[in-house]
């Protein structure tokens, strides 16, 4: 039999994973009660802070992994953990939460976070068909994202709700705004520290078995980078914060498209490549799970548990797909026969009919 000890590199780290866990789940507790007050204090929308604040913020990881990536010169770890992130949020993230209670969908989200999200992938997709984002290109990714703030900013001050003005009551202790903003910086510093630990482990023992840059880039590397954002948006599931929850996601995959790679384009010492696997089917992919989420979220502006189960489906036929069709495995023609001729087809009837009944029932 034999026995791991504390000096072999696999169980340090996987003690190393779990403590990044736990720093994730400490984390985004705080973040999530910071977006509460600050909501709270400010009279804006919990959704305006999860698009913003808490997205910002769980975004972090993927920016300081993208940007090592870029200037070590591994530009598929890069972009394709961008790529892989993006899935992960809407496919994992969302569907977990589903399960845990159905989430509800702010219009504003279909009218225009949700079209702003399918809009920035499908623009990335097309500065990438020359298979480089140089700096050029990563300027124009940053002023979409300066627009999108604006957008934000007018959004917050749209929904503000006036209050009539009261003698202030003497307070004991710090402001409250002040007591949200240190709480936001402590999550902040927690999750960027447990996912720095949960990547260096999980990258450590893809490495040690052998994975490739591109697998590593597409699933370990931004799974672990999405731990911040599936902690954050579980946690105000449970905690009953559904704007937050599904807010901090579509403000994530906005900030990774248009922040994370538009900064590491325009900092890297040469333009990031795309690979043509990433071209072929990775973006394309990331497209399409972007499109998804308008018929999904516009039946009847809920995710139910039904559709969460069918996100999870999805992704893992994705996850599948990507590792049988990287490391040559005969069951990768199969598995995109299958995709293509009965899954796509079927999920397509799904959301066409969910639609459909969605449109019936408004109107």
């Amino acid at each position: 039999m034999t026995i791991f000890s504390l000096d072999t590199p696999t169980t340090l780290n996987l003690l190393q994973l779990a403590a990044g866990l736990v720093l994730l789940i400490l984390g985004a507790e705080l973040m999530v009660r910071a977006a509460v007050r600050l909501a709270a204090r400010y009279k804006v929308r919990p959704l305006i802070i999860g698009l913003s604040v808490v997205a910002l913020g769980s975004s972090a990881p993927q920016m300081a992994v993208s940007l090592q990536a870029a200037i070590s010169h591994a530009p598929d770890i890069a972009v394709g953990s961008v790529i892989g992130s993006n899935i992960f949020n809407v496919l994992v993230t969302l569907g977990l939460c589903a399960l845990i209670i159905p989430l509800r969908v702010s219009r504003q989200l279909v009218r225009l976070d949700i079209p702003l999200m399918i809009s920035a992938s499908a623009l990335v997709f097309a500065l990438a068909l020359n298979q480089t984002i140089g700096r050029g290109e990563g300027v124009l990714l940053l002023l979409a994202l300066l627009g999108y703030c604006v957008l934000l900013w007018r959004q917050s001050r749209h929904y503000g709700r006036p209050h009539p003005r009261t003698p202030a009551a003497p307070r004991q202790g710090p402001p409250r705004w002040l007591s949200g903003a240190a709480m936001a910086v402590a999550g902040l510093g927690l999750l960027i520290w447990g996912g720095h630990l949960i990547l260096g482990a999980a990258v450590d023992l893809a490495t040690h078995f052998g994975f490739s840059d591109r697998i590593i880039g597409l699933t370990i590397v931004a799974v672990s980078t999405s731990l911040p954002e599936l902690a954050t948006s579980l946690i105000a599931a449970v905690r009953g914060e559904r704007e937050i929850a599904v807010g901090n996601v579509i403000g994530s995959n906005l900030f990774n498209l248009l922040g994370v790679l538009g900064l590491t384009a325009v900092i890297a010492p040469t333009p990031l490549s795309v690979s043509p696997n990433a071209l072929d089917f990775d973006l394309p992919v990331m497209l399409g799970v972007a499109v998804l989420c308008l018929p999904l979220f516009y039946s009847g502006y809920r995710i139910t548990r039904a559709e969460g189960l069918v996100l999870l489906g999805l992704f893992a036929a994705y996850g599948l797909h990507v590792i049988t069709f990287t490391t040559g495995m005969p069951l990768a023609g199969r598995l995109e026969h299958l995709m293509l001729f009965y899954v796509l087809p079927v999920l397509a009837l799904f959301v066409l009919i969910s639609t459909l009944l969605a449109w019936r029932r408004q109107h």
